[in-house]
């Protein structure tokens, strides 16, 4: 059998961490089964759904790299199939057109809840055929009155609901147009999805979905719903804790590979190992080793791990990255060192892309002032003449590499008795305008002569000035 997942947003809202970690584990085992992987929309409430939201969910997915091999597919535009199975099914007695009113639906649900009975609709169109005016009624299933239905459920194991404690649900609405749970299951048979993995607030619909399917003539797929994902707090993931739109991953200069690892650890996990490449997320996933336990969302492990694929990625990788966040910083990538070098520099200190770009920001312009407790600390007097030799160095080097400029700052300070930290901090203060970079020979190379020996001059100008001040 081949495998076949699908991933089916309503586009009623954006892309979130939820949806995205459903989408991942459906692309997974797709991928680790060898089988095809679909996108479907499920747009079939007009009134909420939106083209941005599907836009949002398209880029959203590019973006992650989870591309489809069939789709997307949009359920607008299948409904001439959902009315030619309504109406094979009314013609076959497996659906009945219902004329209760809403008077009567809120009727009928306030007595039950006044008798303490669970709400749901007592088939009391089941038999009646009274004609109605056009567009009066709905189109219920006939669901079974006795038996039970039986979910082997990959994640949960073997749940059993009562056939009696499902009503006829509506299939098709007034208007003509489909509901969820109709217009799911003809789309999997269609589709020949064989396994149907979806977050665990969908279980309940399951026993229905069997149902319509064994009306269909249609094998069921194999089912597995997926644990919730949690807040710190113990609450339904909101906006407050994260579920926003994926993209604004992208812009807060988060990897796509890292958002993904930290999903794939929400519900599953391969013993004690944390950081994934997707290469082996797709050889070791199985949605059988999902686990049942809801899982907490936790911002500082996502941040973690972002760093930790910042650090393994390739320079190239990360370069081609950089160019979205240099632009929102507003800097231009020529206007200093070449971004794959300054990936390699700056990767083992940034957290995020967001944070390389402002982290590197004085390698492609100038600043206005040094840090002044940096400047105080490091800029004085004693540091005046090395600083100058240095300068004098830097300026006569045949070749600008971090080689040569850390063989010149080591053999200028051993020429003065000191250490490379005494006399390579002031030169970081005064070329980077701060206390904290890279080592400091990656630190100028990347900041480049010209920029360099233009800060070295104003740094020894700033300890002239403060010396000529303290004479007077």
């Amino acid at each position: 059998m081949t495998v076949r997942t699908r991933f089916a947003p309503s586009p009623t809202g954006v892309l979130h961490l939820g949806s995205v970690r459903t989408a991942l584990f459906c692309w997974l085992y797709a991928r680790h089964c060898g089988g095809q992987f679909v996108l479907r929309i499920e747009d079939t409430d007009r009134q909420r759904s939106t083209p941005e939201n599907v836009d949002a969910i398209v880029d959203g997915m590019a973006w992650l790299g989870l591309d489809a091999d069939e789709g997307p597919f949009f359920q607008t535009e299948r409904f001439d199939r959902y009315r030619a199975i309504t109406e094979q099914w009314l013609d076959e007695g497996k659906a009945y057109r219902c004329y209760c009113t809403k008077e009567e639906l809120d009727e009928l649900r306030a007595g039950q809840k006044e008798r303490g009975e669970k709400m749901r609709y007592d088939g009391r169109c089941r038999q009646r055929s009274e004609p109605c005016k056009a567009g009066d009624s709905v189109v219920r299933f006939k669901n079974p009155l006795d038996g039970d239905v039986v979910v082997d459920d990959l994640v949960r194991g073997r749940v059993v609901f009562s056939n009696a404690e499902l009503d006829d649900l509506v299939i098709a609405r007034s208007d003509g147009t489909p509901t969820y749970n109709f217009s799911v299951i003809v789309d999997d048979h269609d589709m020949k999805i064989s396994h149907v993995i979806r977050g665990d607030d969908h279980l309940n619909n399951t026993p229905r979905q069997m149902n319509l399917l064994a009306a269909l003539g249609a094998p069921p797929p194999a089912y597995a719903h997926l644990p919730m994902i949690l807040g710190a707090d113990g609450a339904k993931l909101s906006k407050r804790h994260g579920a926003v739109d994926i993209r604004d991953y992208r812009e807060q200069g988060y990897l796509p590979e890292a958002v993904l690892n930290y999903l794939v650890r929400l519900g599953w996990s391969h013993g004690d190992q944390e950081v994934f490449s997707i290469e082996e997320m797709i050889r070791l996933f199985d949605v059988a080793d999902v686990n049942q336990s809801a899982s907490s969302f936790n911002p500082e492990k996502l941040l973690w791990l972002n760093q930790q694929h910042i650090i393994s990625a390739p320079a190239t990788r990360l370069s081609e990255a950089l160019i979205t966040h240099f632009e929102q910083a507003g800097l231009a990538p020529q206007d200093g060192p070449d971004l794959k070098d300054l990936a390699d520099g700056f990767r083992e200190r940034a957290e995020t892309l967001t944070q390389m770009v402002s982290n590197a920001r004085y390698c492609y312009e100038d600043f206005d002032e040094i840090d002044p407790k940096g400047a105080k600390k490091n800029l004085r007097p004693v540091i005046l003449e090395p600083l100058k030799a240095v300068r004098e160095r830097f300026a006569s080097l045949s070749e600008w590499s971090k080689e040569a400029i850390g063989q010149s700052i080591e053999e200028v300070a051993a020429s003065f008795g000191l250490n490379m930290g005494k006399l390579g901090q002031p030169i970081r203060v005064a070329v980077t305008g701060g206390t904290v970079s890279p080592p400091i020979d990656v630190t100028v190379s990347l900041v480049g002569r010209e920029r360099t020996l233009e800060r070295l001059d104003k740094g020894i100008r700033l300890i002239e000035a403060r010396a000529q001040a303290h004479e007077n």
